[in-house]
């Protein structure tokens, strides 16, 4: 088995907000990846005393303990038992109410002789590889198919489309917001291996466009994740006039497991 994990923040003088984890094997069986993208808030109050990084790292923690420990649970119990174990460890001291509480994305895959079973919740993404090298993207994409009105400003976002209907969801301090998580399960036998990406390192595809998912995966099999982190990284440099990043960041964390089974 072949494995590989890199993680770059956007800003050396920022912590990185993603977490990635890879358990291997779990409980003897299998293994499991974990891939979380913490949500910037933008300047002002939170209700929270914590930081992005302390909540991606609990409940990154809670999520790999969890996946590898309980196989028998489905990824969507696994995730809202890890949400809730999260919220107790800070409840007392934040409003976790509010709506810039820490959140992050994920990205959980967990795989065993017989079946990879995945859970995305938000922007993050999951590659699956078969045999003959088709490549399947596994995404959730409702933030992505917002108009760009509904996010016009932060204010909005809370307002309107974060963690509500009709808009999308993260991993905050509910528990129940496992069950709109997007899940599956693949036999084992129809992977041959898998990608699971943050949105730092997505822009490959979904913003410069060098290729599709299928590319993307290739590259990253052929050249390593780094590579591909690299390479988002000078497309980022050369975008001086923003015409693919618009409004975003010009740089964002950048998160790359690759998994060959």
């Amino acid at each position: 088995m072949r494995t590989e994990l890199v993680s770059e923040p956007g800003d050396r003088a920022r912590p990185n907000e993603d977490f990635a984890s890879l358990a291997l094997p779990a409980s003897g069986l299998g293994g499991a990846l974990v891939v979380l993208d913490g949500v910037t808030p933008p300047e002002g109050a939170t209700g929270c005393l914590h930081s992005v990084p302390w909540f991606t790292a609990r409940l990154g923690g809670a999520l790999t303990e969890l996946t590898v420990s309980y196989r028998d649970l489905p990824l969507s119990e696994i995730l809202s038992r890890a949400i809730l174990r999260t919220a107790e460890a800070h409840q007392s001291s934040c409003d976790l109410s509010h709506p810039r509480t820490p959140q992050a994305t994920v990205v959980v895959a967990r795989w065993s002789a017989e079946a990879v079973e995945y859970l995305i919740l938000s922007d993050s993404a999951l590659l699956l590889e078969s045999p003959d090298g088709t490549v399947t993207p596994h995404l959730d994409d409702r933030l992505a198919l917002l108009p760009r009105s509904a996010l016009a400003t932060d204010a909005l976002v809370d307002a309107t489309v974060r963690n509500k209907e009709g808009g999308f969801f993260t991993a905050a301090a509910d528990p129940t917001v496992a069950d709109r998580a997007v899940t599956g399960t693949v036999p084992r036998v129809d992977v041959r291996a898998l990608t699971a990406l943050t949105d730092g390192a997505t822009r490959w595809v979904e913003k410069f466009r060098e290729g599709d998912w299928t590319d993307c995966f290739t590259y990253v099999r052929k050249e390593g994740p780094q590579a591909l982190v690299d390479r988002v990284r000078a497309l980022e440099r050369a975008d001086a006039d923003r015409t693919f990043l618009g409004r975003s960041k010009t740089h964002d964390d950048a998160t790359v497991v690759y998994v060959e089974l």
